[in-house]
């Protein structure tokens, strides 16, 4: 550890990333505490905590903001919401899939244009639902001070920006810093509340609501989680890649043996994000419209986190993204026409199209096991924990670990890239050296 320190310390490109990385995280946390103005901030928080469950969610994945009715109240959602459309258009439309194909950088660059308008027609929609659903005076409590068509517009124009900086930031994240800006700020959103939940999970056992047994079996679950969450993250399937003997100009080059490296989990972190993000929409829009006709009210109870519905459709969502976003990101024949391309092959397996129907085999059957690993973490912990796992549930700690790992690799892959360009200048260094001795010589 103190030698990847010393490393760290070594390497100015890497400290200037982690600058900008944690610095711009420190804003959109400071962020949290900028109130819209006109909202009655005790009112509204009150409502969320001894209110609806599926509010309490929202509130985690916007780090806070929510209750406090900041001007990053919706979050980095929209974006999120923004992003599985297109990526959905992406394979249904053929004009998007052959720009993303075939277009390249300014392919990708336009795809993420129209990703930025969707992101701000959909905050808009959903920052005058929620301006309207505050008038409505939810729960008996008057928490706009001052209702009327002017805080509608004054609501959707602030956090409609609020959503737009959120993502400016995620994307400066991802450009100039270290990480996935976008799963960076949900990490900071569910960290930032963990002290706060056990804090309030100690309360409940020192007033008598909650066991002392229930405490440690909860502590106990959440590090046999991270434990397993470790494990399958790191789980590999390497099929193994034989290379010929080969002659190049005068020199015979050996067989050797290579190996694939196949994860259990491709797809990460983003299929529980993705399907949490679509289900917190219907009921969402329930418990909006759920003062103007009551029988949603219903609609709104059955996406509750924990409800069977909710669990039911949890799990098909993120089952479908897990093969969904795998597919987008990897594929078979590619990966076999580059094998075929560098001499090549699987034992046993031609190269081609058998090599490639093979890794798709290997691959479906690692992403049904990754799929079903997903679903028992983000499921499993409500059968324990009925109400507690707001912000320390399977989804939080899955996300917090996996985008953890992923951020300690990325930091891994700097060092190994510093170390090897001070490794080739060292040694430039010395033939230069050598050079000039000889012709001084």
């Amino acid at each position: 550890m103190s030698n990847k320190l010393v490393s760290a310390a070594r390497a100015p490109e890497l400290i200037k990333k982690l600058w900008v990385t944690f610095g711009l995280l420190a804003i959109y946390r400071m962020g949290i505490f900028v109130p819209t103005p006109g909202v009655n901030g005790d009112a509204l928080k009150r409502f969320i905590t001894e209110g609806a469950n599926l509010f309490g969610v929202f509130n985690a994945f916007s780090g806070g903001a929510l209750e406090r009715f900041s001007v990053f109240a919706l979050g980095i959602m929209p974006y999120i919401s923004s992003s599985i459309i297109f990526s959905l258009l992406t394979v249904v439309s053929p004009r998007l899939s052959q720009l993303q194909k075939e277009g390249g950088e300014l392919g990708r660059k336009k795809i993420n244009q129209y990703t930025r308008y969707g992101t701000i027609l959909i905050a808009v929609v959903q920052a005058f639902g929620i301006a309207s659903w505050l008038q409505s005076n939810p729960g008996g409590m008057e928490i706009v001070n001052n209702p009327g068509l002017s805080f509608k517009l004054l609501t959707v124009v602030t956090l409609t920006a609020g959503t737009c900086f959120i993502m400016w930031l995620g994307e400066q994240i991802s450009q100039r810093g270290i990480g996935n800006g976008t799963s960076l700020i949900i990490f900071a959103s569910i960290v930032s509340g963990m002290p706060s939940a056990v804090g309030n999970l100690w309360e409940k056992v020192a007033a008598g609501e909650m066991r002392g047994g229930d405490f440690f079996m909860f502590i106990v679950l959440a590090v046999a989680i991270t434990g397993v969450i470790v494990f399958f993250e790191r789980a590999q399937r390497r099929i193994p890649i034989h290379h010929a003997k080969k002659v190049v100009g005068r020199k015979m080059y050996g067989a050797s043996m290579q190996f694939l490296p196949l994860k259990v989990n491709m797809a990460g972190v983003i299929p529980p994000i993705f399907a949490s993000s679509i289900l917190l929409f219907p009921g969402t829009m329930a418990q909006f419209l759920g003062a103007r006709f009551p029988q949603l009210n219903e609609v709104a109870v059955w996406f509750q986190p924990g409800n069977w519905m909710y669990n039911t459709l949890y799990v098909v969502g993120i089952v479908f993204f897990c093969y969904f976003y795998t597919a987008i990101q990897f594929n078979p024949e590619d990966v076999a026409d580059n094998v075929k391309k560098s001499g090549g092959f699987v034992p046993g397996i031609r190269p081609g199209k058998n090599t490639a129907d093979y890794i798709d085999h290997v691959l479906t059957r690692l992403t049904t096991c990754g799929a079903v690993y997903i679903s028992a973490i983000c499921i499993l912990p409500f059968f324990f924990f009925d109400s507690y796992q707001v912000f320390l549930g399977g989804t939080s700690i899955l996300i917090v670990v996996g985008v953890a790992m992923n951020f300690v690799e990325q930091v891994q892959t700097h060092l190994m890239a510093q170390r090897y360009d001070s490794l080739l200048n060292d040694s430039s260094g010395t033939r230069t050296s050598r050079f000039r001795v000889r012709k001084g010589a």
